[in-house]
């Protein structure tokens, strides 16, 4: 991960190393703080000072890290600091999240980091050691706070929590202070050392790093599903484990209870004349030897802490006779002769008893908790049982031993599952989700627009330089393959489409050329009159002249079609289209029928083509360049904005060149003359605005016609519309 903008981090297993040494100090900075409270006597902790400078310098993993190992190298010498590590890796995921989130550039956000890290390290904690040790009045440095706040009337759970967190909220900040100065004082080069970076491509900067993150997923993460897969596993091992050894630990101490009670049971017998059982029976306390044998069972009950009860029956129909009862700890035992009735848990066994045979251990819950059983037969000379003799074993110590064994287990895996996961979201953050996202956003950034575009699109991607030795790094080489191919095929694409264009426009200009050549003195018209509409098109665009209308694709549509204006001139004759004189009406009108008849003709060319072309503005300009702004042009007598914007234009640029060029009926006319006749028909021939914007540019347009040789003759005649074409 990166701690400061611009960084690049390093690659390589020597960093690695160094990084993980860096731990290793903090390590020690924890344990040496751990030392300093207990030799100068205070009621501190002071040993995660080293985990909260990781995670603020280098994020969740050195803090883990540095956490796990702290308890786990205390464990070895104590042994129990080890049942804490999962405090201390919660406490380095905390202190992680908190810098992550910026928490410590704010007083207030860093006195509730603070008070989160007192929750984890004391009311945790002291929960956990409540699971450990048991329900009791504590020991350690909160003892004394512990027996004050008992001694006050408070519980000891609650006496324990309230000790261990106030305790804690001091501890954590001086330790959050601490932490705080070092990362302050240590230079830039520091965090560095932090960072555990395995990258398997080109390292990327803190803003690529930042965009790759940014990547949103449809329903989850790779990171989620990674966390959630590892979590189900560790989760059903550990917790199938967990349960075996569960169940084990359990039979076993319960056979060991078991021994233990047929043991204890079999000395209380040793201590009871079979001959005196029915004296003690009849006469009870009386019996010369009834109160030392009484002593002797009270003796063994108090020898062994477990043992809630020892006593003897003498089983008849209807119930259990004592015999002797030792009583309990602040109980005195039942009289000689007092009959108890069958408990629940014994009536499977009544037969047994009845007849003197042996019965195996018996677990109950009853009137005097969860007990353990046990019934030796007492027998006399000749084998006969006379009473049982009865240990009851208090089996509480067995469920506080069996919690506390969960609990131990728990706060285990619960640190290494902190651990395994870290690393296997670090591992899986340079191995698989930057890999990926990052080959995502680059395919996803694919530029089509320019050469140049195409080229940096692909040597982003190869620049990646993924080697993950896996399926990614297959993934990667064929998406680098893709993109260059893509490259090369639009580039092969876009140079055949160039020819396609280079084809078609002269085929267009050979079209043109062969209509125009029938006029033997028309020569250049069709380029004249595409250069004239192409000038006027650019003035129009900047005086902003029908700028709605007036697109990139229309310019574009016009100057590809303008040669086309006049292509329906193909349908009339030489002899109408070379006529020296004046055109009769009849011919005028068969004149007149190349508009409609251009239009007939690149409408059958449209529809060779399945998608809109310049072809579409070719037939309007074919058909209505004749027509005029007032309604009285051909073929249709369109007026106004009825005309379409492309016929007006060529409207003005075939007029203009029709008057300036020689014609087989007439000499051209001087510019300036040209000129004057454009601006007399703006508003009835042509559009006012073109027409403006055409003599706005009229510079321009005299240097087309001098370059074609047009408008060179003092000569001043007229022109018959007529004969005009």
């Amino acid at each position: 991960m990166t701690n400061r903008d611009g960084y690049v981090p390093r690659t390589g297993w020597r960093k690695l190393l160094t990084s993980f040494l860096i731990c290793v100090i903090c390590v020690a900075v924890n344990i040496i703080g751990a030392q300093i409270a207990t030799l100068l006597h205070v009621p501190l902790y002071l040993d995660c000072v080293g985990t909260v400078v990781a995670s603020m310098a280098g994020g969740f993993l050195p803090g883990v890290i540095v956490g796990y190992l702290t308890n786990t190298i205390l464990g070895l010498v104590d042994g129990v600091s080890l049942y804490y590590t999962i405090i201390s890796v919660l406490i380095a995921v905390a202190a992680a999240s908190f810098s992550h989130m910026g928490w410590f550039k704010s007083v207030a956000k860093t006195l509730l980091a603070i008070v989160t890290f007192a929750l984890i390290g004391g009311a945790l904690a002291s929960i956990l050691t409540w699971c450990l040790y048991g329900f009791s009045v504590g020991e350690g440095i909160t003892a004394p706070f512990v027996h004050q706040l008992c001694e006050g009337g408070v519980s000891p759970f609650v006496a324990q929590l309230a000790a261990d967190t106030a305790v804690d909220v001091v501890d954590k900040a001086i330790v959050t202070v601490l932490a705080l100065l070092i990362t302050r004082v240590l230079p830039h080069e520091f965090f560095e050392l932090f960072d555990f970076s395995a990258w398997q491509q080109n390292p990327l900067s803190s803003g690529e790093l930042a965009l790759v993150r940014a990547t949103k997923s449809r329903v989850a993460s790779v990171r989620t599903k990674v966390v959630f897969l590892v979590s189900i596993v560790m989760i059903a091992v550990v917790g199938a484990t967990t349960w075996l050894s569960y169940l084990m630990l359990e039979n076993s101490m319960i056979e060991e209870q078991e021994a233990n009670g047929v043991g204890i049971a079999s000395l209380a017998a040793e201590a009871i004349d079979p001959k005196m059982v029915d004296e003690y029976l009849s006469q009870g306390a009386s019996s010369a030897s009834y109160q030392s044998t009484l002593q002797h069972l009270i003796n063994i009950r108090k020898s062994f802490p477990e043992v809630q009860y020892v006593y003897a029956y003498k089983i008849l129909d209807d119930g259990c006779h004592v015999v002797l009862d030792s009583g309990g700890e602040d109980e005195p035992g039942s009289d000689p002769g007092t009959v108890i009735e069958f408990e629940s848990a014994f009536e499977p066994y009544r037969a047994d008893l009845l007849a003197g045979r042996p019965i195996k251990p018996i677990i109950s819950t009853g009137l005097y908790g969860w007990l353990l059983t046990v019934y030796q037969p007492l027998l006399d000379a000749q084998g006969n049982c006379v009473c049982y003799v009865g240990v009851d074993i208090q089996m509480t110590h067995v469920l506080n031993e069996v919690y506390a064994y969960l609990a131990k287990v728990v706060s285990l895996f619960g640190a290494f599952f902190v651990l395994i996961c870290t690393i296997v979201l670090w591992m899986a953050k340079y191995g698989i989700i930057l890999p990926l996202n990052s080959i995502a956003r680059a395919a996803g950034n694919f530029a089509f627009g320019t050469e140049s575009d195409r080229a940096g699109t692909v040597e982003q991607v190869r620049s990646l330089d993924i080697h993950t030795g896996d399926e990614i790094e297959n993934l990667y080489h064929s998406v680098t393959k893709t993109a260059e191919d893509t490259v090369r095929y639009i580039a092969d694409a876009e140079e055949k489409s160039r020819t396609i264009e280079r084809m078609q426009d002269n085929l267009i200009m050979v079209m043109a050329d062969l209509v125009e050549s029938r006029d033997q003195y028309t020569g250049d018209h069709v380029r004249k009159t595409a250069e004239y509409a192409s000038l006027i098109m650019r003035q129009m665009r900047s005086e902003g002249i029908y700028a709605d209308e007036l697109t990139d694709e229309l310019i574009f549509n016009i100057e590809r079609s303008a040669p086309l204006h006049d292509i329906g001139k193909i349908v009339v004759s030489d002899t109408i289209l070379n006529k020296p004189g004046r055109l009769t009406d009849e011919e005028f009108e068969i004149m007149k029928s190349h508009t409609t008849a251009g239009r007939e003709i690149i409408k059958r060319a449209v529809g060779a083509v399945s998608e809109p072309t310049y072809l579409d503005e070719a037939k309007n300009i074919s058909e209505f360049h004749h027509e005029k702004w007032n309604g009285t042009g051909y073929p249709t007598g369109r007026a106004g904005k009825e005309i379409p914007l492309s016929a007006r234009i060529m409207a003005v640029a075939d007029v203009f060149d029709a008057l300036v060029s020689r014609r087989s009926y007439k000499d051209g006319f001087p510019l300036e003359k040209a000129f004057s006749i454009i601006e007399e028909g703006a508003g009835s021939h042509f559009d006012p605005e073109v027409a403006a914007a055409f003599l706005h540019a009229r510079g321009e347009a005299a240097a087309i016609a001098r370059k074609y040789g047009d408008g060179q003759t003092d000569r001043e005649g007229g022109v018959d519309e007529g004969t005009a074409k």
